[in-house]
């Protein structure tokens, strides 16, 4: 398993965005500290999908970030990504590890604890537990409690990633859950400034005890 580090970890969202604006968003957002970021789209074709990841890897590269591709095993895999995350409607991750490797970092998304000790059992590197807030980036958002969250922290040995809806001024509610990072898709952005966002979420983060600084 590659070693990887979740603490401030970058969804994109190219919604409204032309290729241009949407590629200097997200190296705004590595430059803002971003520790992993994960190339989310639900509506591109194949070939698109694999163009525009081809362009963001260029840019992950030069951060030293690794590149994680949203439900899709064959983008991740045709563009030399470092990393796939699946849903509960994705392949299942014993399948997609026979596929990718053990070298392969590989997510998952779980809602409940039974979810999440199935991923871990299968072979996830790490988790995405939420929706912690209702989220603009889905039209359906399952709310996760924090107390679900708690739990799931507890009972797998994998990390831990709180999602949805999150940003400065509401991850206080995280404190005293041991996360290993906070997922972020509008907050980064959608932000008027992409890499102050960043870097003031992620201090906020620090400082309130909710992750560590990062690992080197």
């Amino acid at each position: 398993m590659r070693n990887f580090d979740t603490t401030l970890y970058f969804i994109t969202d190219s919604t409204g965005f032309g290729e241009e604006e949407f590629l200097r968003r997200t190296e705004e957002a590595l430059k803002g500290g971003a520790t992993i970021l994960q190339l989310r789209e639900k509506d591109k074709t194949t070939r698109e999908y694999i163009s525009l990841a081809e362009k963001v890897h260029t840019l992950t590269k030069k951060y030293n970030v690794p590149l994680i591709i949203d439900d899709r095993v064959d983008v991740a895999l045709a563009m030399g990504a470092e990393g796939v995350h699946l849903g509960q409607s994705d392949m299942p991750i014993h399948t997609a590890r026979k596929i990718l490797g053990e070298d392969f970092i590989i997510g998952a998304t779980a809602k409940t604890v039974p979810q999440a000790l199935e991923a871990a059992e299968q072979g996830a590197d790490y988790l995405g537990v939420g929706a912690i807030y209702p989220t603009t980036t889905k039209v359906k958002t399952v709310l996760t409690s924090t107390e679900t969250l708690d739990a799931i922290c507890k009972a797998v040995p994998i990390p831990v990633n709180a999602i949805g809806g999150l940003n400065k001024d509401n991850i206080d509610v995280l404190q005293g859950i041991s996360v290993a990072g906070i997922c972020v898709v509008s907050a980064i952005m959608k932000a008027e400034e992409p890499q102050k966002a960043a870097k003031e979420l992620k201090k906020t983060a620090i400082s309130l005890g909710i992750i560590k600084e990062e690992r080197k």
